[in-house]
C-alpha cells in the first residue's frame, strides 16, 4: 500500500512534525523525514518544538535544517518549562489553535498517545483534538520507562537513511552525548528491530502507530 500526501491538492505537500522536546522528532520519525525528503522536493515542513530554550532550542534548529535539507521549512520553537507541559496546558493548546488558523498539513507526525512521559502524551492527545480529519503519524521514542508499544505501520529504511538518521542526531545535539542512552546502538537497535517486523529488505525500519487511517480514490 503506498500512501499518497498529496490530497489530489496543488502545491506543495505540508508536513507537520511536532514535538514536545529538541530531539524528539529526530529520533521518532527522523529517517522517515529523511527518505521522504529525498522523494521529492515540493515538501513544506513545519517544526515545531514546544520545549527548546537555550542551546536546547539552538539544537531543534540545526536538526530541523539536517532534516530537511534543502526543503522548505518553517521552525517554532516554544520554551515551555521541561516535564510541565500538562501544567501549561491553557498556553499550549493556544499554539495548536494557532497552527490550525495557518497551517492545513497533508501528514502530522506526534507522540504516541501510550508513552509514558507526560509532555509527550499532552502533545498527543492536542493533534487529535485539533486535526481531526488529517492523517496523523504517532512515532515512538525508546526511554527508561519501557514503554514501546505495537506499532501497526513500518516504514522500511533503506541504506543509508537509518546511519544518517544516527548521524545527523550526534551532529545535532550535542548536549545529550553523554547521557547514558543517548548512543547509536540505542538507536540502530530499534530500528533493527522495528525492520525485523516490517521484513524490511535492508533490515531497518522506523514503526508509528495510527488509530485511523481513511482510503481514499479505490476504484
Amino acid at each position: 500500500m503506498k500512501l499518497d500526501f498529496s490530497n489530489g491538492r496543488d502545491g506543495p505537500v505540508h508536513v507537520l512534525c511536532l514535538g514536545a522536546h529538541s530531539d524528539d522528532i529526530e529520533i521518532g520519525c527522523g529517517g522517515t523525514l529523511l527518505r521522504l525528503n529525498k522523494a521529492r522536493r515540493d515538501f513544506r515542513f513545519h517544526w515545531v518544538v514546544f520545549s527548546a530554550a537555550g542551546q536546547r532550542g539552538q539544537e531543534a534548529q540545526k536538526g530541523a535544517e539536517l532534516f530537511t535539507a534543502n526543503s522548505e521549512r518553517e521552525v517554532v520553537l516554544k520554551e515551555f518549562r521541561d516535564g510541565f507541559l500538562p501544567y501549561s496546558g491553557g498556553a499550549v493548546k493556544e499554539v495548536f489553535e494557532e497552527l490550525k488558523a495557518r497551517v492545513n498539513p497533508d501528514v502530522v507526525f506526534t507522540h504516541w498517545q501510550g508513552d509514558a512521559h507526560q509532555d509527550h502524551r499532552l502533545v498527543s492527545e492536542l493533534t487529535w483534538n485539533t486535526f481531526r480529519n488529517h492523517l496523523i503519524l504517532e512515532y515512538e521514542i525508546p526511554k527508561y520507562d519501557g514503554d514501546l508499544g505495537r506499532p501497526n505501520l513500518f516504514v522500511p529504511l533503506e541504506a543509508p537513511f537509518y546511519g544518517e538518521k544516527v548521524d545527523c542526531l550526534f551532529a545535532a545535539f550535542e548536549s545529550q552525548r553523554t547521557k547514558p542512552w543517548f548512543d547509536r546502538e540505542t538507536f540502530l537497535g530499534l530500528m533493527r528491530i522495528r525492520g525485523m517486523e516490517a521484513n524490511s529488505p535492508s533490515g531497518y525500519a522506523e514503526a508509528f502507530h495510527v488509530r485511523k487511517l481513511v482510503v481514499g480514490g479505490v476504484s
